[in-house]
This record gives C-alpha cells, structure tokens and sequence, in this order.
C-alpha cells in the first residue's frame, strides 16, 4: 500500500508543477541564492536529451515499471518514488511526444549543472538509489541472520 500511495502522491505532484509551471509567467528564475534556476524546457529525448526511438518507448517503459514494481518489497517508498516519476514522465511523452523539464543546478560541477530536470526525474533518481540501497541493505542483514 505504501508503494501505491507513494505512486499516486508523486504522480499527481508532479502533474500539478509542471501544469502550474508552464501556466504561470515565472521563467528563468533563481531561487536559492541562485543554486536553484526555474527555467524552461521541451526534452523530446530520454533521459539527459539521448535520442529515444519512438518505438523502443513501450519496451523500455515496460520493462523498467516491471523491474522497480519487483523491488517494491526491498523498498515500498524507493518503488513509489521511482513508479510515479517514471509513471508522469510517460504519461506526459505519451500525451504530448515530449517531456516539460524546468529545475537546474547551475552550481553543481561539470556537465549536470547544465541539464534542466523535472521532480519526476528527481523522484525516478531518489527511488532508484534507494531501490539499490535497499537491495543491499537485505542482501547484508542476510549474511548475518537474527539469532
């Protein structure tokens, strides 16, 4: 149920950012003390702008949802942020062919503090680093087993 509940509460959070966001006239603005840059971006790539063949979109879709749904029970709130990151994102490519990205980092070093991301992206990145924390945690707690 957690993993559920946190689906549904990312994907209609970030639903209701990108829908205020690309409504509203906020464009290019620092929050932060500048760290933060609100700016706007059409992606019609995958992840980072890669090229993405518009019919390998179901199969990597698919198979990705099907993957983290499998570590739902490692990590409820990992799957559920990862679920409804992956979840708005392809809704959103599926309704519109593109994805709309509007959070930089300029202050992060090298090539990521040029990338614009979306809480979507955030939440697939924080669900799948504590999807693999996760699956590591168990995999250790097994080697010593509770007397």
């Amino acid at each position: 149920m957690k993993t559920l509940s946190t689906t549904l509460g990312v994907f209609c959070g970030c639903t209701a950012v990108r829908w205020y966001l690309h409504r509203s006239s906020r464009r290019d603005t620092f929050l932060a003390g500048e760290r933060i840059r609100l700016t706007t971006l059409w992606n019609t790539g995958a992840a980072f702008s890669l090229p993405l063949p518009p019919k390998a979109l179901p199969v990597l879709s698919g198979g990705m949802l099907g993957v983290i749904w499998a570590g739902r029970r490692r990590c409820p709130l990992g799957a559920g942020l990862a679920l409804g990151g992956g979840l708005s994102n392809l809704w959103e490519r599926c309704r519109w062919g593109r994805v709309y990205d509007y959070l930089q980092f300029p202050c992060v070093p090298g090539k990521l503090g040029g990338y614009v991301f979306n809480l979507a992206d955030l939440a697939v990145f924080t669900g799948g680093g504590l999807l693999l924390a996760g699956g590591r945690k168990q995999k250790s707690d097994s080697l010593f087993p509770a007397r």
